[in-house]
């Protein structure tokens, strides 16, 4: 059971991540025939999977050398604010492909390009365990292909699932930051307790996701306000 934790948190960071991967997919892959887009979406799903576990376990690994731990958590805050304050992203950069490899290829080369984010939440979130990260992605290889747009409408009808998945993603970086060992007396015995720091760091993320927010709902009327006159 002590593997069944981190597990289930890799694939639902996978599934809170996967937004992007299914926009890419769709547009990849919109000029071919009916038949071979299928084909494309399965062969270049599988493709990317495979480049990030591979990635994933090498980020795992490097996750020994010194302050990476400490940077990696930083990095991963960031990308859990992103997620709950981020605009609607533009793809216009993704070209569809003509060809069933050209669509392949970009759904792999994007996937690549855009998939930091989910390769350093899986690392953290896996304890240092290859056998959790394959397996997690593995997991996750159907949640990308066909669950990640089912996802894009829950979350636009139930907004406070994306502050769930931004607290989780908290969650994991404030294990990777407590978990860096160049800083590991600062909690515990005689310092901040582990759960109270790793606390304050998903109230951070969600504190500021809900102020971002804010004060971007209270500019709006003033904008449409000097557009009218």
């Amino acid at each position: 059971m002590e593997w069944l934790g981190p597990l289930l948190t890799i694939v639902f960071i996978d599934l809170m991540l996967a937004g992007d991967n299914a926009i890419v997919i769709a547009l990849a892959a919109r000029n071919l025939p009916k038949h071979q887009q299928k084909k494309a979406v399965i062969w270049g799903t599988f493709g990317a999977i495979a480049i990030r576990i591979v990635a994933t376990v090498l980020v795992v690994k490097l996750l020994d050398i010194p302050w990476l731990h400490l940077a990696g958590g930083l990095l991963l805050v960031w990308i859990a604010y992103k997620l709950l304050v981020q605009e609607e992203s533009s793809h216009d950069n993704i070209k569809a492909g003509s060809t069933l490899g050209q669509a392949i290829g970009t759904i792999v080369l994007a996937d690549a390009a855009m998939g930091i984010d989910n390769v350093l939440a899986v690392a953290g979130a896996s304890h240092g365990n290859i056998w959790l990260v394959i397996a997690g992605l593995i997991i996750s290889i159907p949640i990308v292909v066909w669950g990640s747009t089912l996802f894009i409408r829950l979350i636009e009808r139930f907004s406070w699932i994306l502050y769930v998945g931004a607290a989780i993603l908290g969650y994991t970086a404030g294990h990777m930051i407590t978990g860096e060992k160049k800083i590991a007396h600062l909690f515990g015995n005689g310092g901040m307790p582990e759960w109270l720091f790793i606390g304050l760091v998903v109230a951070l993320i969600v504190g500021a996701g809900i102020l971002t927010k804010a004060i971007r709902k209270n500019k709006q009327p003033a904008h449409r306000e000097r557009e009218t006159h």
